[in-house]
């Protein structure tokens, strides 16, 4: 076997696996959602029946009758949307002061600010529980947003990328009387747009997901996010919700983030320095 074969047989091999780890990782995804469209007494077959042989949207009717979906969907998509765009605008903007400027006690904040990544976010559940009751935001989808408003991974990955902003262009803007604002919003963000993106993307899985801080901050039904409704669905009816509409609850949990991760990845591709510095 020459090396041209070997190298093929190798590369199909690897195509092979990935393949079958792609099929493992989306196979419960297909599933629960063709149990969605499963009356109760078809979905009791499992895995002896994937195929849906009676397609029903009952699973959903019973889903808008027993949570406001409506408005639990609309609790997920504020706190997404608002909450990614503020981290974006804030994290970006730190990023922006800590790599391009110069000021007293700038690598002890950054370090500081870096070091509080060691700590889990739970642990300062009481203390921001107590900030935010003080604050009157307890059952406020505000709760939600404020207190992440700003995190220390996000400023650390905004650092890394425009680190790597050529500093002729934050000086032949500042030569022209461009502000530091205006730096920021006019040259800075056009060239980190892929960096936006990506870490767009994360922040709104993470966001849209998010459990622990809605049950905690949250007290109404009607104030939930999509995803506490739908998680404690086993419960609100003594157990005896079907599981086919439990499944129809995180088939229209899961949907929207996969939908909106696709249309943002792309802008995570290309670079955005070509041109920028001549020479």
């Amino acid at each position: 076997m020459d090396y041209r074969t070997k190298k093929r047989a190798a590369s199909i091999a690897v195509h092979l696996l990935l393949a079958l780890i792609v099929l493992v990782c989306l196979f419960p995804i297909a599933w629960m959602c063709l149990i969605a469209f499963k009356d109760t007494k078809e979905s009791l077959t499992g895995f002896h029946s994937l195929w849906v042989e009676h397609p029903t949207l009952d699973n959903f009717k019973r889903l808008f009758e027993l949570i406001p979906v409506c408005q639990n969907t609309f609790n997920s998509a504020f706190t997404t949307i608002i909450g990614t765009i503020t981290s974006l605008f804030f994290c970006a903007l730190a990023g922006f002061a800590f790599s391009k400027y110069r000021f007293p006690g700038r690598t002890f904040l950054f370090y500081f600010i870096i070091a509080t990544m060691l700590v889990p976010a739970e642990v300062g559940a009481v203390p921001l529980f107590i900030i935010m009751q003080k604050l009157n935001l307890i059952n406020s989808l505000w709760s939600l947003i404020i207190p992440k408003i700003a995190t220390a991974i996000g400023i650390f990955y905004m650092n890394q990328y425009i680190s790597d902003v050529p500093d002729e262009l934050i000086e032949a803007a500042k030569i022209d009387g461009c502000s530091d604002f205006g730096i920021f919003t006019k040259i800075v963000v056009p060239i980190i747009k892929p960096a936006l993106a990506s870490w767009g993307a994360v922040t709104l899985i993470s966001r849209w997901n998010d459990f622990f801080w809605p049950l905690l901050y949250l007290r109404k039904q009607s104030k939930y996010t999509l995803i506490v409704t739908i998680s404690l669905l086993p419960i609100s009816e003594g157990l005896s919700t079907p599981w086919p509409v439990i499944l129809a609850g995180t088939t229209l949990v899961t949907i929207p983030i996969i939908v909106l991760y696709l249309i943002l990845e792309k802008f995570q591709k290309g670079g955005s320095f070509a041109g920028a510095v001549k020479g």
